[in-house]
């Protein structure tokens, strides 16, 4: 008769058995302090406040001069507060309690955000190409001066908010793709100042839709990546920087093991990794200190911290998903 068990959440002062024995814990925990969180809530209203702002400025501005460059960086900015909010909300529901039917809370939801902010980013761009494409056939003057100022505005504005989430940015998806969003509208608006110089000193009012167009591809290289991972995260695939076959391998070396199937790693959320596997384990006596001493070592080795593992006894009982081809 095979034995079942299920392990619980590991504990700090749990060790880690056999092979790749690991005391520290790696640079991406998600066990952050509660602080933490605080900061990055804080980190969201700052950087919200002062884009919402500036959308209005640059919005104003653009009209005022005529810049289609401009007015595409404020369409830019604007998904960008739309995003923070978004990215703001979900981390917020991810700290719910599980209740009722959602068993996990509401952590998915900061994967939902980053893949709704990536989706909302392509759609900008595509409002921003197709107008930059009719502007560039019939060139329109603009007034340097005004989108110069208003641009090297944004670029202040946009590193300051993206040095709140310089800190977090490899540890949360959804945090980095505030940075990124950030980052990008610093770069693109730099690009504005230096495009609106190059204008006053050539009159070549052809320039500001062809830096539009240059806005739309900048944006697109810095949001791909964001779209892939969030797509892999939304359709459960392990998360970037955790290695499948490297955790099987270190699951079958744990004293005792003799095979390994039904392995499966997802995403709970941008900060959390899951885990489950079946363990052909025939000599079991220390059942309950191996499965605890496993999930601290899946945690701090892998910052797998959401582990269940079901041991069997028996080899000879046939588990049914034990075929690498059933789910």
């Amino acid at each position: 008769m095979a034995h079942t068990h299920q392990s619980r959440e590991p504990e700090a002062h749990d060790h880690e058995p056999g092979p790749g024995h690991d005391h520290g814990r790696g640079p991406h925990q998600h066990h952050h302090e509660p602080h933490a969180a605080a900061d990055m809530g804080r980190a969201f209203a700052i950087g919200i406040g002062l884009n919402a702002a500036f959308v209005l400025a640059e919005v104003g501005a653009g009209l005022w001069s005529s810049s289609l460059a401009l007015l595409a960086d404020a369409g830019h900015n604007l998904s960008d507060v739309l995003a923070l909010l978004l990215a703001w909300g979900a981390a917020v529901l991810a700290r719910r309690a599980p209740a009722g039917r959602r068993t996990y809370g509401l952590r998915k939801a900061t994967i939902l955000a980053s893949l709704a902010n990536a989706i909302m980013l392509l759609i900008a761009v595509g409002a921003i190409a197709s107008e930059s494409v009719r502007r560039l056939m019939h060139p329109t003057a603009i007034s340097t001066g005004l989108v110069m100022l208003t641009a090297a505005l944004g670029v202040g504005i946009n590193t300051a908010t993206a040095l709140l989430f310089f800190r977090r940015r490899g540890e949360d998806l959804n945090v980095r793709g505030a940075f990124l969003h950030m980052a990008g509208d610093a770069a693109v608006s730099l690009a504005v100042v230096i495009g609106a110089g190059v204008i006053a000193a050539t009159s070549l009012f052809w320039i500001d839709p062809a830096l539009s167009l240059l806005i739309a591809g900048v944006i697109v290289l810095g949001t791909w990546t964001l779209l892939r991972d969030s797509v892999d995260l939304a359709l459960d695939a392990a998360p970037r920087g955790i290695d499948v076959t490297a955790v099987r391998q270190w699951l079958c070396a744990l004293p005792g093991v003799d095979e390994v199937h039904d392995l499966h790693v997802w995403a709970m959320s941008t900060t959390e990794t899951a885990l489950t596997a079946h363990l052909i384990r025939p000599a079991n006596d220390d059942g309950d200190a191996f499965l605890h001493a496993a999930c601290e070592g899946l945690a701090r080795r892998f910052n797998i911290g959401h582990a269940t593992l079901q041991v069997e006894t028996d080899a000879a009982m046939a588990c049914r998903l034990a075929s690498a081809e059933v789910v």
